[in-house]
């Protein structure tokens, strides 16, 4: 799997945790620095551990499955992508109460990264390189995490939906994109304009 695809995966996964670091920063009254930190740390953390949990469930399974790996991947993506799309849907902006406790923010990181475990299943399948890859999403899930808080604060639910709405079609993207490769259609679409 190619570094494009990884961070392109490592952002719709993001998305979920962006929309919730807004809604953190809209109740956060006095931010400051180490607020947005510890926000970003959670979510970043969780989203680096996740994949790798799904990893090791996937290799465990990946001799009874491999001939249907790219549609593993192309469920679980699009799925993922689907929900992420029917959230961003509902009106309401969700307020947090107190996002700087560490049981909330525990709750939190871990709901909105349930679907990177997902993505880390279809790694196993994929053979991507799980380390390299949950540090990348870990990374960029933090980063903009951090943005997120301080954007919430500022800006209000502006950006919730659009972050969820961008974030499913991306890893719905991918779904097609993964599935287009491993059945050979890329292959033969290439091969109609040669």
């Amino acid at each position: 799997m190619d570094i494009l695809t990884i961070v392109l995966i490592a952002l719709g996964l993001a998305m979920d945790a962006f929309a919730v670091s807004v809604s953190s920063g809209i109740t956060i009254k006095d931010l400051k620095p180490r607020h947005g930190v510890k926000i970003a740390l959670f979510f970043g953390g969780f989203q680096a551990l996740m994949p790798i949990l799904g990893w090791l469930l996937g290799i465990g399974f990946k001799d009874y499955i491999e001939k249907y790996d790219h549609w593993i991947a192309f469920v679980l993506l699009g799925f993922i992508g689907a929900k992420m799309l029917k959230e961003a849907m509902d009106d309401d902006c969700e307020y947090i109460s107190d996002p700087l406790q560490n049981k909330v923010l525990f709750m939190l990181a871990i709901a909105t990264s349930i679907d990177a475990m997902a993505v880390g299943v279809s790694f196993a399948f994929l053979k991507a390189s799980i380390l390299s890859s949950s540090l990348i999403i870990g990374a960029i899930t933090c980063v903009i995490c951090f943005g997120g808080v301080y954007l919430g604060n500022k800006c209000g639910c502006v950006f919730k939906k659009k972050a969820e709405i961008a974030g499913g079609v991306v890893l719905i993207l991918i779904g097609f994109k993964i599935l287009a490769e491993h059945s050979g259609f890329t292959t033969v679409v290439l091969n109609m304009f040669k």
